[in-house]
């Protein structure tokens, strides 16, 4: 073969990988896969690659070289084997999937599991279900956001990713697919003000309560819970194991992922628009950034709702509270004595 004749055969393999892989290219990088569509499988690809590298090393299917060789230079022959096993490997299944079902590992894993996965997410069964766990696992000592964060995160993130993508195109509507439950739903209203939208808590003390210990805690509460974070209240009143409370703790997130949602799909507000905007960020605010002014307004309405749950469970406990004060004081006095 001639130099011609092998420049001529290098000019066409760039076309030839991109007709093998059958997927759209920009450049020289295939970026579909970056986004919300490789969630999924960057997290299960991520975890076998590991698993697998970890397996063969603890095997001992590596080389050995002398312990005088400095860890700099045997540490990158240890490497050769599994990492060799695994690029191996990758190409195979790459190939297999290519020549029997037409498709890449990547795609499959989109359609069978993440596609199926973000539904059951952005469902009114989903979004009922995280707004209940999150304070659920709280009332336990367990850090509710966490733990849910952990299980749905890469799914609410994958649906943001989607939401923006739309609101990029200036097609942000529940017509063209856009999703409901997203990060910012969880970020913004589940979790509006603290774990358990403990707002309408804070506005109850500020204005009602006559217990010196809710008093205290209010004024220390107030600052964070503008914030979302309302540790204070959790662990301070408490509302951890408190059963006085623990009605109000778990339904007003549920009732708020309710209402939101159905505003949200019969259009009275418009879908999140994917932007990530910090946890902290105060009510209101974080509503228009993600939404506009219609879910700033609607984010105003859910403190409220928050209130009007709070306040006859808080009442009685401040009564409660001022009757075990009043008897903490008489036995002090009767001590005294």
């Amino acid at each position: 073969m001639g130099a011609k004749q092998f420049t001529a055969v290098i000019s066409k393999l760039p076309h030839a990988v991109q007709t093998y892989i059958e997927a759209p290219v920009t450049g020289v990088v295939n970026l579909t896969w970056i986004g919300g569509d490789g969630m999924i499988a960057a997290i299960v690809i991520g975890l076998l690659v590991g698993w697998i590298y970890c397996a063969i090393v603890k095997a001992g299917w590596t080389i050995k070289l002398p312990k005088s060789v400095p860890p700099a230079v045997s540490n990158q022959f240890t490497a050769m084997i599994p990492s060799g096993i695994v690029l191996i490997g990758a190409m195979l299944i790459f190939a297999g999937f290519n020549t029997f079902a037409h498709t890449d590992l990547l795609q499959w894993i989109y359609n069978t599991i993440q596609i199926p996965l973000q539904g059951v997410s952005d469902s009114f069964g989903g979004a009922v279900a995280i707004a209940f766990l999150v304070p659920f696992f709280w009332f336990f000592g367990v850090h509710g956001g966490l733990i849910v964060g952990s299980l749905v995160g890469s799914l609410l993130q994958a649906n943001s990713f989607d939401n923006a993508q739309l609101y990029k195109a200036g097609k942000l509507t529940m017509a063209n697919g856009a999703h409901i439950v997203t990060s910012e739903f969880l970020n913004n209203f589940i979790n509006l003000t603290g774990s358990g939208i403990t707002i309408g808590l804070i506005i109850f003390i500020l204005i009602r309560a006559r217990s010196a210990q809710l008093r205290s805690l209010g004024k220390l509460e107030f600052i964070p819970g503008i914030f979302n974070i309302n540790e204070p209240f959790l662990f301070g009143m408490p509302i951890v194991m408190n059963p006085f409370l623990a009605v109000p703790f778990f339904l007003t997130p549920v009732v708020i992922a309710i209402s939101t949602y159905f505003v949200i799909k019969f259009g009275i507000v418009p879908p999140l628009n994917g932007m990530s905007v910090p946890w902290t960020t105060p009510a209101i605010i974080s509503g228009f950034l993600v939404g506009g002014w219609k879910m700033a307004v609607w984010q105003a309405c859910t403190l409220v709702i928050s209130t009007l749950i709070y306040w006859p469970f808080a009442k009685k406990y401040d009564k409660i509270l001022i009757k075990r004060e009043q008897n903490a004081a008489s036995n002090g006095d009767s001590t005294q004595n």
